[in-house]
């Protein structure tokens, strides 16, 4: 970038021509408005004006760090969620559309206007527990994850929504949960088996590594949900895990082993395997 003004869209045009893919000119667009604090339409409006060097310094700086594959959210510090707009940091997953389908599936098992008791196992950045919250403002909901940084973020944007029917807790999966149960416990865990090479590739390789990978076959997690599940549920509460598109047959064997019911595997938009859920029996057999 020079220190001679440009003009706008000059500078997103030649921005986008380096940034790799086809979103090229949307995350030009998404940092440069993120560098000069304005909104998207303001662009239409000022496309020819020309942008002081300092400012351009500032974007070209973000725009490198962009180029060496650090993800747009991470040097936004925010992603959409649900309806809600998130902070997130590399202390937190980066939530993503295919989660808007594990609470989707949620909702569908919680009624409106009655006082339920949800958990939500690693929370991240808070965005499972959140949009349940938001949706089911009756509800109390528990929140845990093993990162005290990542507890930290989803309690501000707790704070930054006005949701507090959420309590967070930090440890691992259902241990900050001794003697509690829930009507359904839902779950973004790891599920990326640790010799995966697309842990190298991409955005993945500025996320937490504890938040994307678990064992030789990605499943030692959802394994230890599923088996210390029924101690936290309520008779007939639900399990909601997501997954790879490749685990749903062998999360569907766990669930059954371990005693659910009305177990079934739920689709993408892709139509690929995305969530694993089963109901813990009203009465054991």
């Amino acid at each position: 970038m020079t220190a001679t003004p440009q003009e706008i869209r000059q500078l997103l045009a030649a921005a986008a021509r380096v940034l790799p893919g086809v979103e090229g000119r949307h995350e030009a667009e998404l940092l440069l408005l993120h560098v000069l604090g304005r909104e998207r339409g303001w662009l239409f409006a000022h496309a020819t004006d020309l942008l002081d060097p300092a400012t351009a310094e500032a974007f070209a700086a973000l725009l490198q760090r962009r180029i060496a594959g650090e993800p747009v959210a991470y040097l936004l510090g925010r992603r959409g969620f649900w309806t809600l707009d998130l902070a997130v940091s590399p202390a937190t997953l980066i939530p993503r559309p295919e989660t808007e389908r594990l609470v989707e599936l949620a909702l569908e098992r919680l009624p409106e206007g009655m006082p339920l008791r949800i958990a939500d196992l690693g929370t991240g950045s808070g965005a499972i527990a959140l949009a349940l919250a938001s949706e089911r403002p009756l509800a109390q909901i528990v929140a845990t994850d093993m990162s005290g940084d990542a507890i930290a973020v989803a309690a501000g944007n707790a704070r930054q929504h006005g949701l507090a029917n959420v309590a967070f807790r930090q440890g691992s999966w259902h241990a900050p949960l001794a003697g509690e149960r829930f009507d359904l416990i839902a779950s973004n865990p790891p599920y990326i088996a640790s010799d995966d090479p697309h842990l190298a590739q991409g955005d993945l390789r500025f996320e937490p590594a504890t938040a994307l990978a678990s064992g030789h076959d990605g499943l030692d997690d959802i394994r230890l949900i599923i088996a210390g599940a029924p101690a936290h549920l309520q008779p007939g509460g639900w399990l909601l895990v997501e997954h790879g598109w490749d685990q749903g047959e062998a999360i569907r064997a766990l669930l059954e082993g371990a005693g659910f019911v009305e177990v079934e595997t739920a689709l993408d938009l892709e139509q690929r395997d995305r969530v694993s859920l089963g109901r813990w029996p009203t009465t054991q057999r």
